[in-house]
């Protein structure tokens, strides 16, 4: 029997675009459109709201990573080995930043990336809001997906750290969430983050619509903290996953007792959670209560209890589309979907 499903997910990293592959996978969306064995059969729809938290001006160019890498994976052509950037990249631009001695060199633009930036830079600078950009630079890629940004608005992690200096003084400050991630690996003292700007923004048009009118709202694994987290900060999301009338499923980002991408066990540890699926459903909370959750779905074998919220147990490993399609079938299965 064919069914009509709308699926709203929050999505940060590149952990989150390959959950989003699983979720076409088994809708016969995007790349998979052909692909009839194993998918649910119907018209269905499904909305991305992806983290902005990690957006940065770099060398006179606006760069936002997790847009791109879900636009790049669900498009075909992301860099299958790195997850992130073009496959076939070359270097060529970064290795005469380089020359020029240009800061920060601890940021690699590839040759083909710069592209994105560049037409994403210009058509800010000419007014256009990043979700009206977003959407002429899917025009190119054809994800199969609506991708929006959690805002149109400024609201970017930064990260409080201690960076020694060269005298041996240890330094408080704030740094942008990629220099810590990708200059220090998030390797040094690390006291808290910040979400810049998140105070004055608020969600881009279509967020609070996608969430409300949706039929399930899932929550990938991503990084609770600096991608979904950063996503709840934004004005107007929260308030969205407690009102809507579609059930919020979350996926625990925890495999086999540890984080398996993006640092979170380092993220959790510094706003002081445990690295754990019952820990973080427990951050997340139960709709029944504060929370935005209705259900947790936890790795097979793993054990949460949290209060006011359905926890199942299923395969969580992303091996390859095919096995994320039954993680998502799993989470329309405990939202009462047909699947």
């Amino acid at each position: 029997m064919s069914v009509n499903v709308k699926v709203t997910v929050l999505v940060g990293g590149v952990g989150g675009a390959r959950f989003l592959l699983g979720v076409q996978r088994l809708l016969g969306l995007g790349q998979f459109s052909g692909a009839a064995s194993g998918r649910l059969p119907g018209d269905h729809d499904v909305t991305a709201v992806v983290n902005v938290g990690d957006d940065a001006w770099m060398h006179g160019v606006r760069i936002c990573p997790d847009l791109d890498t879900c636009m790049y994976t669900l498009g075909g052509g992301i860099d299958p080995e790195r997850g992130w950037g073009h496959r076939d990249e070359t270097w060529n631009a970064k290795a005469e930043l380089e020359a020029y001695g240009v800061q920060p060199d601890w940021f690699g633009l590839g040759d083909k990336d710069l592209a994105t930036h560049l037409v994403r830079s210009q058509m800010l600078r000419a007014g256009y809001p990043l979700s009206a950009v977003t959407e002429a630079l899917c025009a190119r890629w054809q994800p199969g997906a609506r991708l929006i940004p959690a805002s149109d608005d400024r609201s970017e992690t930064h990260v409080v750290v201690t960076v020694p200096d060269e005298g041996g003084d240890d330094d408080r400050r704030a740094i942008h969430f990629q220099e810590w991630w990708v200059r220090y690996r998030a390797k040094i003292p690390t006291h808290g983050f910040a979400f810049v700007g998140a105070e004055k923004a608020s969600a881009a048009p279509g967020v609070a619509e996608a969430i409300a009118e949706a039929d399930v709202v899932l929550l990938a694994p991503s990084n609770p903290v600096v991608s979904i987290g950063a996503i709840l900060a934004v004005p107007g999301v929260r308030a969205a996953l407690r009102s809507t009338t579609a059930p919020v499923v979350g996926y625990s980002p925890i495999v086999a007792g540890r984080a398996l991408r993006g640092m979170a066990d380092e993220c959790l540890s510094v706003i002081g959670v445990e690295t754990s699926s019952q820990a973080v459903g427990a951050h997340y909370g139960a709709r029944s209560g504060v929370g935005i959750l209705d259900a947790w779905l936890i790795d097979e074998g793993d054990e949460a209890v949290v209060d006011g919220v359905t926890v199942r147990a299923v395969p969580l490993l992303m091996s390859d589309p095919e096995a994320t399609a039954e993680m998502v079938r799993a989470g329309l299965d405990v939202a009462g979907l047909p699947t």
